[in-house]
């Protein structure tokens, strides 16, 4: 069969920091996420340390009756330290350079590499569920689809599913979730 993985992006948050919770509307999209992989087979999760990350992937895992792994590989990237007023702009950039690193941050390159290795971890013969965020989901789907850059990051919805399969050595990414 393959490698299946399906790249998870966090539900409706509070705010960006670590401990932004989710909000009455992130939990009810995080038990939608539930019933969406309600019949899909899912033999491990793993999220992001961030607390909006582990509560989207709460109501899959009780579902599946798996637990959560957390990987801090998975946290989301940090654009830069400072308070930036362009920074969708700098955001931008940043996708069309990938080795670009503001102060305090991590360039697109660094966020793929560390978001790429938890991927190649994983067993190909368990389907995993991986909870993380746009950014960092983003650069990750780059890593097997060059188009993916700032546009798509825009377009990206709270939560979002993209299933990436790899059978044989050809891997396809494709966007699951309709909700």
């Amino acid at each position: 069969m393959g490698k299946v993985v399906y790249l998870v992006r966090h539900c409706e948050a509070e705010g960006q920091a670590p401990h932004a919770k989710l909000t009455p509307e992130g939990k009810r999209q995080a038990e939608e996420l539930a019933l969406f992989f309600g019949k899909v087979k899912i033999e491990r999760i793993i999220s992001s340390p961030f607390v909006r990350a582990r509560s989207t992937a709460l109501p899959i895992a009780e579902s599946k009756g798996l637990s959560i792994e957390q990987n801090s590989d998975l946290a989301e990237r940090v654009l830069s330290s400072q308070d930036e007023e362009n920074w969708l702009e700098k955001l931008r950039d940043s996708f069309l350079d990938v080795h670009l690193k503001y102060k305090g941050g991590e360039s697109s390159i660094e966020a793929m590499t560390r978001a790429y290795k938890v991927l190649k971890e994983i067993s190909g013969d368990r389907p995993t569920v991986i909870v993380t965020h746009g950014n960092l989901m983003t650069l990750l789907l780059r890593c097997f689809d060059k188009r993916f850059g700032f546009e798509e990051w825009k377009a990206l919805t709270n939560p979002d599913v993209f299933r990436i399969s790899e059978t044989g050595g050809h891997v396809s990414v494709k966007r699951v979730w309709e909700g």
